[in-house]
């Protein structure tokens, strides 16, 4: 993949989809202590392709809270079914982002919002600040693809760390049967979302959805047109709809990615990237074991001081290390 040399890259990485497909994905790897870590790994193969494939200028990494959000204020059984991932899991959260603090990542986590609402934010703002900005969120996760415009494109994670595609608007109408990114909000607001919990309206199914969209184009020309006493949408599904209005548009606040975290537009200059300590990254990735990553660190002229470190660390490691 080549870099577009007119435009500055702001990448966004949604920390917790990430980890949560690097732990899926990937054998119970462990540390010389033996903790597992391999999410890190997993995490550390991804931030690795990004930083190679698109010489980013800006680089932040966005994590959920562990304090209720306000969407679960609005609604109590938001996300109430999801099941609890392993503990060895969310042990890994913070070694994630111990690893990220090695590559001078900026961090962004709100109490009362979701990772999704702080990417959501920041690729508004990234665009308020300069036009040259392309946003890449990199995610595993659907719901970023609200998020998709003529600026802003998902490095989409399809299966496991390795099968990843840039999707674009092309690739969300394919996805979603012609819906526009803006349109996926309405479908899944009369679909529902089973993951999270997003009651929708009962009795809608995936292609009534997506046709009730395409005809009326959202939410509100949805019940425009029953209320304007037509004939356009009749029977059983006019009668759900009317019986569930409130849960359509409740769902309908739920699935949107908020676009107004209080974060502050001059907080942009402050993602980034900047230069690290390349040796105290390599120091991060002997301590977690992973000596095979060390040739992964993007280098200029400074590989063989990068190896002379792994060796004083760790002796006969240089030897195995085969640059990219």
């Amino acid at each position: 993949m080549s870099k577009e040399c007119n435009n500055d890259y702001f990448v966004i990485i949604d920390g917790n989809s990430i980890i949560h497909r690097a732990f899926h994905a990937l054998p119970p790897l462990r540390k010389p202590d033996g903790q597992i870590v391999n999410a890190v790994y997993g995490f550390l193969l991804i931030l690795f392709k990004i930083i190679k494939d698109f010489e980013p200028k800006y680089l932040v990494a966005c994590f959920d809270r562990p304090e209720p959000t306000l969407r679960k204020q609005k609604f109590e059984d938001y996300k109430a079914k999801r099941v609890k991932a392993p503990q060895e899991l969310y042990d890994q959260i913070p070694l994630v982002k111990e690893v990220l603090g090695a590559f001078c990542v900026p961090i962004f986590e709100m109490p009362g919002y979701e990772g999704d609402d702080l990417i959501g934010t920041l690729s508004r703002l990234s665009l308020e600040k300069d036009s040259k900005i392309e946003n890449i969120i990199v995610s595993g996760d659907n719901d970023v693809f609200q998020l998709v415009d003529e600026k802003t494109k998902v490095y989409f994670l399809k299966k496991g760390v390795k099968d990843v595609s840039l999707c674009g608007k092309e690739y969300v109408a394919e996805k979603f049967g012609g819906l526009t990114p803006g349109q996926v909000i309405d479908y899944k607001a009369l679909r529902g979302d089973q993951s999270d919990n997003i009651p929708g309206v009962f009795g809608i199914g995936e292609k009534t959805a997506i046709d009730l969209v395409l005809r009326f184009k959202s939410i509100d020309g949805i019940y425009k047109a029953i209320e304007g006493g037509g004939d356009e949408i009749r029977g059983s599904i006019k009668e759900k709809l009317i019986a569930n209005k409130e849960s359509a548009y409740l769902s309908l606040e739920l699935a949107r990615i908020m676009t107004e975290a209080p974060i502050e537009v001059g907080e942009i200059g402050a993602c980034e990237w900047k230069n690290y300590d390349k040796e105290k990254l390599v120091d991060t990735l002997l301590l977690f074991g992973f000596k095979s990553l060390i040739a992964k660190i993007p280098h200029e002229d400074g590989m063989s001081d990068l190896v002379a470190r792994a060796e004083e660390k760790d002796p006969g490691v240089g030897a195995n290390l085969k640059l990219w």
